[in-house]
């Protein structure tokens, strides 16, 4: 690899996943991983092999889907076990890498590890070596919470694991404690202490609890790292990780400063963007940097008057780099087939599959019939609503709500079951959209705690469409994402409480399976 070149290391499926509540099935990983090839990444981490049956096979069927040109990783503590499961998912890939480790600073060895420094070292370094008498000649070892570990021991740590077979070391600041001045500072004392190190990847995977995951990674590359770790809109636990689309931009618009490349396709990045919010029901912030949907947005006359006259003189960024469209075509209920599928492609949404077109027509007749005009926005929450993965149980037939100032909230619900036999029932609530959900739970009988419950308005007005998500809680604490959107509230709120409802079924009749499998093992 080039000096001036830096790898893009994408962890949406497995750090990223682990955003409370942005659990994904093994379709909707795949359909990611499509994405991330278009997008031009050079590593996928497709999730942690031996954490659930669910996780092996999404490592596995990625490895099986993703081109040869990207390395498919998948994540182990430093046990043979874990490895043994990891190198079997992996297989299928024609790049696999596994990527081992152990934390490095005192806090995590006493009171996650409870090992002496000597101990740990030792297991990561058994772990690498065993790694490679797999056959594994792409090795990753991570040295967790190296932001406050012991400089000394950390170099200690990776020149022995150098030793052993590693090909990439990731210097995470676990917790988002470091400055960039104090991360950089630490890949410039690995490389200017560790014998070997000039001859491997240093990678860089940063958290944002102090908001400088991305400040941090380019840091890094600055000092010497030639991999960064990210996920797509920065999502991951707490505070999330290191976005991938800031710090891809941030090495195109100032090549000066940073005087290195990417493989990132960046005309893929919103659409990318979009993709991974819908599937994991993750919002985008407004004003998010390169994605959010004020990123290339002026309300200011003085800022208009200037974008119409030079649009580099308020835009460091053309909005076409990252695949936003600026031209806007208004859609209505007179519009073809053919206007409505040309919006759509220039949106990034395709249709090899004529019937999922024809289902998102009628769907759009229907909302311009109600809205008169409807906006790309609408339209990326139609596509999203009529072309979900998310397996059907049950779906909506029929659904009447009767409320008012001095009314008790009732619903009539009507849903067919996949045996198509139609069920209804009735129920009362605190409000109308409680009611709805009462009256659900009495046919699905699936016992759950609604959790979160969101609605946003898709564009302005009062014809505008709800946006809803919602997030429910079942045994084992498993969250459940729904979304939906429609311009009546109550159906949307009932289409995004039913696609819950059958990502959590689904969960527990794969479950079950796997139990009857097992017992005849």
């Amino acid at each position: 690899m080039s000096n001036n070149q830096v790898q893009i290391f994408d962890t949406t499926l497995r750090d990223g996943e682990q955003s409370p509540g942005a659990s994904l099935n093994i379709d909707e990983k795949v359909e990611i991983a499509r994405q991330l090839e278009r997008l031009g990444v050079d590593i996928i981490e497709a999730g942690f092999p031996i954490s659930s049956p669910g996780d092996f096979e999404a490592v596995r069927r990625v490895a099986a889907t993703v081109s040869d040109r990207i390395t498919i990783c998948g994540l182990t503590r430093a046990v043979p076990k874990d490895i043994d499961v990891a190198w079997d998912a992996l297989k299928g890939a024609k790049r696999p890498r596994i990527h081992t480790g152990l934390g490095v600073s005192d806090n995590h060895l006493q009171h996650k590890l409870k090992k002496t420094r000597e101990q740990a070292m030792e297991i990561g370094v058994n772990a690498v070596k065993y790694a490679k008498s797999l056959g594994c000649e792409d090795i990753e070892y991570f040295t967790e919470d190296s932001g406050r570990a012991d400089k000394e021991y950390l170099y200690r740590v990776i020149e022995a694991v150098i030793k052993a077979g590693a090909t990439v070391i990731n210097i995470p600041d676990t917790t988002g404690y470091m400055s960039p001045e104090e991360y950089g500072a630490l890949f410039a004392g690995v490389l200017n202490h560790v014998p070997g190190s000039e001859n491997i990847i240093l990678s860089a995977h940063c958290h944002n609890d102090l908001g400088m995951a991305t400040a941090n990674s380019l840091a890094a590359v600055k000092a010497g790292a030639r991999q960064v770790e990210c996920t797509i809109n920065g999502i991951g636990e707490r505070a999330g990780n290191t976005s991938l689309e800031e710090v891809v931009m941030a090495l195109h618009t100032r090549r000066d400063i940073y005087q290195v490349q990417s493989n990132i396709v960046t005309t893929e990045i919103y659409k990318t963007s979009r993709l991974v919010s819908t599937l994991t029901g993750i919002l985008v912030q407004p004003n998010k940097a390169i994605v959010g949907a004020n990123a290339f947005a002026h309300s200011s006359g003085i800022h208009q008057d200037g974008i119409l006259k030079q649009r580099d003189t308020y835009e460091i960024i053309d909005p076409a780099t990252v695949g936003i469209s600026e031209s806007k075509i208004i859609l209505s209920a007179r519009s073809g087939r053919h206007a409505l599928r040309d919006r759509l492609s220039k949106l990034g949404h395709e249709f090899p599959n004529d019937t999922d077109f024809e289902r998102v027509y009628a769907r759009f007749l229907n909302v311009a019939d109600s809205k008169k005009v409807v906006y790309d926005e609408d339209l990326d929450a139609i596509v999203s609503d009529e072309t979900s993965t998310a397996p059907q149980a049950f779906e909506l037939v029929q659904v009447q709500v009767s409320c008012g100032d001095h009314a008790i909230p009732t619903a009539t619900v009507k849903l067919r079951n996949a045996e198509k036999a139609i069920l209804l029932d009735a129920d009362t609530g605190n409000g109308p959209v409680d009611a709805i959900y009462r009256a659900i739970n009495r046919i699905v009988q699936v016992p759950n705690d609604l959790i979160e419950y969101t609605v946003q308005s898709v564009t302005e007005g009062i014809d505008a469409m709800a946006d809803v998500t919602i997030r429910i809680k079942a045994e084992g604490d498993m969250i459940y994402t729904g979304h939906s959107a429609h311009t009546d509230i109550f159906v949307a709120s009932t289409k995004a409480y039913l696609q819950a409802l059958n990502k959590q079924i689904a969960r527990v009749s794969g479950r079950k399976q796997e139990e009857r499998i097992l017992e005849h093992v």
